[in-house]
């Protein structure tokens, strides 16, 4: 059964293309692939978001606890460097208080020119006039 005559005479038939409808469809591709791109781009944006969030959040616990160890680290500081700590230590040591003789006054450096040997006797004579006022 035949259904289809060999020869047919509309068989070299072609549609023309339809421009139009062309131009929709890429017009309909290009706003979907916009559109996804927008999707993809603000995920993107949210899970940076979300991983700053993270790493904030660790960073402000990691401050917080060098914070506390800088607060004992000088509270133990304090608690060695007190008086009552270091006069044993030094004892210990084999270091003992230092006596009246042993306490020298700091004498102002001699200097080789009379100028220089004037200004030091100038500041030395206002700073004891400064002294007596």
């Amino acid at each position: 059964m035949k259904r289809i005559p060999e020869q047919q005479r509309n068989a070299k038939i072609r549609r023309s293309r339809d421009v139009t409808a062309l131009s929709r469809l890429a017009l309909l591709l290009f706003c979907g692939a916009v559109l996804a791109g927008g999707f993809v781009f603000a995920a993107k944006q949210h899970f940076a978001a979300v991983q700053y969030g993270y790493k904030s959040e660790n960073l402000r616990n990691e401050r917080k606890k060098l914070i506390e160890d800088n607060q004992r680290l000088a509270l133990e500081k304090e608690r060695v460097s007190a008086p009552s700590k270091l006069e044993p230590a030094a004892r210990n040591l084999g270091l003992q208080p230092a006596t009246a003789g042993q306490i020298a006054k700091a004498e102002p450096a001699k200097s080789s020119s009379p100028e220089q040997q004037q200004e030091v006797t100038e500041t030395e004579n206002s700073a004891k006039k400064s002294a007596t006022r």
